[in-house]
């Protein structure tokens, strides 16, 4: 066999290019190996193994001992074993199941008194139950004079029809909630709605459920409008961005992907959630987020944000220490030397231990920023220079070293978080919002047309900020589809804003 020290330089050079190759190609194929067949939840286990391989000891060093690290458990009360009690609210039915009056005699010949009870609860369910609703208005008229006596009123008299959200039409605000809410909060099509209704004897086509979404939307856009201008009322906005199929694009084919993109915002206490829909991912798209706010942007590292912030001088860019986190955390799971990994896990570990701690502590503003700064810059600094050290010892291509890069990279937008209480670490509060969404995805599919995914993104909108407003989104909606025939000037709308409504009786 011949010895590599035998071959030209340049051999040597080209083989060892094709080992580092090979080594950064063997460990990708992993990574997917890993996200097809493990499950998901980005956990460090030091008593697992590699997927498919074991840690090969390095017999040319030396092994270092290092202290074992401790770490403080709170104190917690155990939960008690055992199905969980039924919501007391719910209606209850008494069943009683007794003896028979033959068997309450006692063989001493004395009646047998009641003692006590057992009691067990079962959770009963009806399907969904409709009925029609008939609006009937009595007309008058006068057999006398046949209304000439008061020519200033009508001849015939009979009451108003009462408001509705789409005039001629069988929908009741209920009905409208209800089908909108299995859509978008239960991820049910249409399509298969229709087939639910028709199983209770209503045929309700999915056309005529869809032309209700579009007159809906329609009515709604004040609504929308100060909705978007909450968004940006307050001084921190949060965004993310993902694929959306859309069909009958104008000069697009329907198999290119659209893109979905979502803000979280609104002044603290009040947050809002906006999805908007898009035909491409370009920086231009992110511009009308944007305009007319100024404070926090947080977001991924998807450079079209940074791209579209330099025409924004007053926005402060915030990196999201999740997705740093997140490429460590990868090569931890199939790098052969996965030590590295793990340590850039502990330094971003011990910086969240810090915020968890104080956010606990219910401290003000001014003294929660000034301990952030205090507990977390140390941590910060040697973080940077171990990063800085790594970034010279380990190979570029693997995905340690992608992760010390893009760590690196981020670094400045990492460590903006500490210059406002109102930002945490990472941007996982847009992409939460933005998991409804994903979920229902997998369910519809696909948009039908670009009228379609806009009217789409409200309904989306208005459900998840019901949500973040601690509301119920059915009655919410169902509220909101009541008044709006209604709403005439802008404090009307303000009032069925979600943060405004707190109480689902008083409008």
């Amino acid at each position: 066999m011949t010895n590599l020290a035998d071959l030209p330089k340049d051999v040597q050079d080209y083989i060892k290019s094709l080992e580092v190759r090979y080594s950064a190609l063997e460990e990708r194929y992993q990574l997917l190996l890993y996200k097809r067949f493990c499950r998901a939840a980005e956990t460090v286990d030091k008593n697992q193994p590699l997927l498919f391989d074991s840690e090969a000891p390095d017999t040319d060093v030396e092994p270092e001992t290092e202290p074992a690290e401790t770490e403080e458990i709170p104190s917690y009360t155990r939960k008690k074993p055992g199905r969980k009690a039924i919501d007391d609210s719910l209606q209850r039915q008494d069943v009683v199941i007794d003896i028979p009056e033959s068997e309450k005699q006692c063989a001493c010949g004395c009646a047998l008194v009641r003692i006590g009870e057992e009691v067990s609860e079962r959770l009963q369910v009806v399907p969904a139950r409709m009925w029609v609703e008939r609006i009937i208005r009595p007309k008058y008229a006068c057999r006398n004079c046949e209304g000439s006596g008061d020519e200033e009123k009508p001849a015939v008299r009979i009451a108003s029809a009462p408001a509705s959200l789409i005039p001629g039409s069988i929908v009741t605000p209920g009905l409208l909630a209800f089908v909108f809410i299995n859509k978008y909060a239960d991820h049910l099509p249409f399509y298969r709605q229709e087939k639910s209704f028709e199983r209770i004897g209503i045929h309700i086509s999915r056309q005529n459920m869809s032309n209700w979404q579009q007159h809906v939307y329609s009515k709604l856009i004040p609504l929308q409008t100060l909705m978007k201008d909450h968004l940006k009322a307050g001084p921190v906005l949060q965004m993310d961005e993902t694929t959306v199929q859309v069909m009958n694009e104008e000069g697009r084919e329907n198999t290119q992907k659209s893109y979905m993109w979502l803000a979280r915002g609104g002044p603290p206490g009040n947050p809002v959630v906006m999805y908007e829909y898009r035909e491409t991912r370009a920086a231009s798209n992110i511009h009308s987020f944007l305009e007319g706010f100024s404070g926090f942007l947080q977001t991924d590292g998807y450079e079209g944000y940074g791209s579209a912030l330099k025409t924004h001088p007053d926005i402060i860019h915030v990196g999201c220490l999740a997705h740093a986190r997140r490429k460590f955390f990868e090569a931890s799971k199939v790098s052969k030397k996965a030590t590295t990994a793990e340590e850039g896990i502990k330094n971003i570990k011990a910086l969240y231990r810090i915020e968890t701690d104080l956010r606990a502590q219910n401290l003000t503003d001014s003294v929660f920023l000034e301990k952030r700064k205090e507990l977390c810059v140390p941590v910060l600094e040697a973080f940077k220079k171990w990063l800085e050290e790594q970034n010279t010892l380990v190979l570029p291509s693997s995905l340690t070293g992608n992760a010390i890069a893009y760590t690196l990279k981020q670094w400045s937008r990492l460590i903006a978080y500490l210059e406002t209480p109102f930002l945490t670490p990472d941007n996982n509060a847009s992409e939460n919002a933005i998991r409804p969404f994903v979920l229902g995805r997998k369910n519809w599919l696909f948009s039908g047309s670009p009228d379609g995914a806009k009217s789409s993104c409200f309904m989306y909108s208005l459900i998840e900020t019901a949500k973040q407003n601690e509301l119920n989104p059915l009655e919410y909606l169902t509220l909101l589809f009541e008044k709006v025939p209604q709403a005439q000037t802008t404090n009307d709308w303000k009032a069925l804003l979600p943060w405004n409504v707190k109480n689902l009786q008083a409008l």
